[in-house]
Formats: C-alpha cells, sequence, structure tokens
C-alpha cells in the first residue's frame, strides 16, 4: 500500500542558458488545478516580454492528473521533458514552468527538449523535498476497562489522537498512516468488544 509521496517544501528557482536563450524554471509546491492557473499567471505577468511559458505538473499518488504545455515550442519539445524530469525526481503535487527568452539563434528540437530538461533540474535540485504521509480518520469504540490497552498501542504506534470521549461507550479517533492500519488491527485482535472504523 502506498502511504507516502514526495513533494516541494517550497518554490524554487533555475536557469539553463544555451547559445543565448536563456529559460528560467520555477518549481512550486499545489494541492489543485486552480494553484496551477494561479502560478502560471504570476509568472507570465513577472515576465512579460517572455517568448515562451511552457509547463508540466502532477497532482496526486495515482500517476493520472498531470499535464504538460509546450505554449508554442514544437510538440513535445519542452512540456513533456519538463514533466519526465519531475517524474526522475519522484515528485507529486508539484508544478514547473519554464520561461524561455529567444537569444537569437534556434536549438532545434533536441536543443530545446535538453534545455527545458536541464532548466527544470535546475530548479528541483536546489528544491527542499519532503516526504509526506497518506493518512485516514479512523475511529475506535471501546470498553472504558480496555483503556490503558487502547493507550499503549498509540503510544507504541506513535499515532495522533484528534478527539477522545468517555461515555457509554468509550471512543477514540485517530490519525493513522494508512499502512499502519493493519497494525492497529493486529495489536487490538484480541479485544473482541472493539469496533474499528473508517471515517
Amino acid at each position: 500500500m502506498i502511504d507516502e509521496y514526495k513533494t516541494l517544501k517550497s518554490s524554487s528557482e533555475g536557469l539553463f542558458k544555451d547559445k543565448g536563450s536563456k529559460f528560467f524554471a520555477y518549481a512550486f509546491p499545489i494541492q489543485s488545478e486552480e494553484d496551477v492557473r494561479f502560478y502560471l499567471e504570476t509568472v507570465k505577468t513577472e515576465h512579460p516580454k517572455a517568448r515562451h511559458a511552457c509547463y508540466a505538473y502532477k497532482l496526486g499518488i495515482d500517476e493520472t492528473n498531470f499535464r504538460a504545455n509546450d505554449d508554442g515550442e514544437p510538440s513535445g519539445s519542452a512540456g513533456k521533458p519538463i514533466l519526465n524530469t519531475i517524474t526522475s525526481f519522484d515528485l507529486t503535487d508539484t508544478f514547473v514552468v519554464v520561461i524561455r527568452y529567444f537569444g537569437g539563434t534556434l536549438l532545434g528540437v533536441p536543443g530545446l527538449i535538453n534545455a527545458y530538461k536541464e532548466a527544470t533540474k535546475e530548479a528541483l535540485s536546489v528544491a527542499e523535498i519532503e516526504t509526506k504521509t497518506i493518512n485516514s480518520i479512523v475511529k475506535i469504540s471501546y470498553d472504558f476497562d480496555q483503556t490503558n490497552a487502547l493507550m499503549q498501542m498509540v503510544r507504541k504506534l506513535e499515532l495522533t489522537v484528534k478527539e477522545q470521549t468517555y461515555e457509554n461507550r468509550c471512543g477514540i479517533i485517530l490519525d493513522v498512516r494508512n499502512s499502519y492500519i493493519e497494525k492497529i488491527k493486529e495489536e487490538l485482535k484480541e479485544y473482541w468488544s472493539l469496533e474499528i472504523e473508517m471515517l
């Protein structure tokens, strides 16, 4: 079960030059396509004379929400190398836009592919990358006399308690890393009166 992923902790920048052309890369952590639009417009506003603003992004861990845009460059010469570089860094929830200023000499498709890839690498190489876990919210209902055993498990697995109640039937709501759910069930299997519910 995949329960962690890597993304950017904050934005970063990179620059690659080739035959007079300058490729300014800007990398951002994102949560949505709205973030993509916001950062794209922000960068375009900062570079009104730029010839191209090519970009790519990946969202989520299932590898299905991604996009690459060549913004007028030859097909496959800009957006795809940016996307491939994001993938090579094993990142998601990441947006990279590369602004190109033409230097007077045509680079050809291989030169463009290399330039967009290298600019993206420059930005991502200096980025602060963090690993995040994918968690679920779990509610456990239990009898009061099971409190000690339950709290020992919470400490052992270093779980985060979101809420706890002591009424007719006690309850605890935990923020649990997905790979720990089976561990919780294993730890608590001898307590038949426990009820474990995914919220």
